[in-house]
């Protein structure tokens, strides 16, 4: 458009450029580039998380809501962008399958260093019946509204299951273990919440592939493969490789000396061996994101170099996911999303509706007192994992475009009404618990 100022889309291979297309490599040309639209995302990601945090302490708004407002206004202003369509588009797809992997990875080590209760059946018990009974509920949920009412095949209506069936390790912060140690008031919300979504990000992985198989209409072939292989080896080489990792973090830590000595060798260490941690995993053909998680719940002794980890590992955390979420408000501007009836119907029943109820049914005879078992019920929090694993399936299955174009539409509405309600109800949430808890722990005293 003559005159205005927009991000122009990526030339590959022979094609010809257009005149728009000429001006991205015009130094005198209006638009904006690649190269410094990408700089003024991540400077724009590096200041917000380091002054918003203050501005927004105590009061109820939600931080992520800022980066996708942010995302949204800067691609709307210097659009339109079609070169963020995940749908059109197999480099933006791989972009964002990209940069939510790295998200994920990190986030899943932070979450995992900052739980320390032991794992055990009687003290997990909650955890594991949100992943038992709540997660499958949920898969089953999401499968029957892609099929009755978004016209979702098969394999897309059990993709979408898959897809919205994780919690976030990533946009939950204030409901969350904040760091080793720091249960803190209403433990059993923050440590149910955080241990379930370190594990069922993994566990998703399983029901990802099932529906990739379908869509490819190789699943008679293959339903014995997928249980010995998808369901039963890879989870049990994530488990092995993260357990041996996390051994070796322990013994790290014990003789606590060299490179892992300084807090900027320490950083460099924690970032290092999450890497390392997942690439070994996924050469072995297991689950990365679990093996990642387990290595990351290894205890030890040194708390001290332990609660280091984590506060380099929520840094760099911290940038990856305000980075993600200026791309989720890319999306919204790019058209990605699709307000139809349908759709907005399910993502707020699935907010309101879905997970409340499965969250409260597992949790019957848990032992989880009525304020706890509605919080944990009410906050499962949409968000980085949903994106991967549909961007994942996007480059691996054999999705009808139109399909996908309904289950991006979806997934983004679904994390943009989770990052709205839960973000601002969070914060009221947890003090309001905070503050019912002070007098009788007084008297306790």
């Amino acid at each position: 458009m003559p005159g205005s100022v927009m991000f122009g889309p990526i030339v590959r291979g022979n094609h010809v450029r257009t005149s728009d297309e000429m001006a991205l490599y015009d130094p005198k040309s209006p638009m904006i580039g690649l190269h410094i639209g990408t700089i003024l995302i991540v400077g724009a990601a590096l200041l917000m998380m380091t002054i918003l945090p203050h501005l927004l302490a105590d009061r109820p708004l939600s931080l992520p809501l800022f980066y996708i407002a942010y995302g949204w206004l800067l691609f709307e202003t210097f659009g339109p962008l079609p070169l963020i369509n995940p749908v059109t588009s197999d480099f933006d797809n791989s972009v964002l399958l990209y940069l939510t992997e790295a998200v994920v990875i990190i986030s899943l080590a932070t979450v995992g260093l900052s739980l320390e209760r032991k794992v055990g059946w009687s003290s997990w018990q909650p955890v594991w019946r949100l992943l038992a009974i709540a997660m499958p509920l949920t898969v089953a949920a999401a499968i029957f509204a892609g099929s009755a009412f978004l016209g979702l095949g098969a394999a897309a209506a059990l993709l979408l299951g898959a897809v919205l069936a994780p919690t976030d390790p990533v946009l939950a912060d204030d409901v969350q273990v904040p760091g080793p140690g720091e249960e803190g008031d209403r433990g059993d919300i923050r440590f149910a919440l955080t241990a379930e979504a370190g594990l069922n990000d993994s566990l998703a992985f399983p029901i990802v592939h099932l529906a990739i198989a379908l869509s490819a209409a190789s699943l008679t072939n293959s339903l014995g493969s997928w249980v010995a292989f998808d369901v039963g080896y890879r989870i049990v080489a994530g488990l092995a490789v993260g357990f041996l990792a996390g051994k070796i973090l322990v013994s790290i830590a014990v003789h606590r000396s060299g490179p892992a000595s300084t807090g900027l060798n320490t950083g460099l260490f924690i970032v290092g061996a999450t890497l390392l941690t997942y690439g070994i995993t996924e050469v072995v053909n297991g689950y990365g994101f679990l093996a990642v998680f387990v290595a990351a719940l290894a205890r030890s002794d040194n708390g001290a170099f332990r609660s280091e980890l984590h506060a380099f590992a929520e840094q760099v955390e911290a940038l990856l996911v305000a980075v993600a979420l200026i791309s989720v408000g890319a999306l919204l501007a790019a058209g990605v999303v699709v307000w139809s009836l349908s759709s907005i119907l399910i993502a707020v029943a699935f907010i309101f509706v879905v997970r409340p109820v499965a969250g409260w049914i597992c949790l019957a005879g848990s032992g989880v007192d009525g304020r706890d078992r509605l919080s944990i019920a009410f906050f499962g929090i949409r968000g980085m994992g949903s994106l991967f694993y549909l961007a994942y399936a996007t480059s691996s299955g054999s999705f009808e475009r139109g399909e996908l174009a309904v289950l991006w539409s979806v997934t983004v509405m679904v994390i943009l009404m989770s990052t709205i309600v839960h973000g601002i109800s969070a914060p009221l949430v947890m003090s309001s618990a905070k503050t019912e808890k002070t007098p009788s722990s007084r008297t306790a005293s």
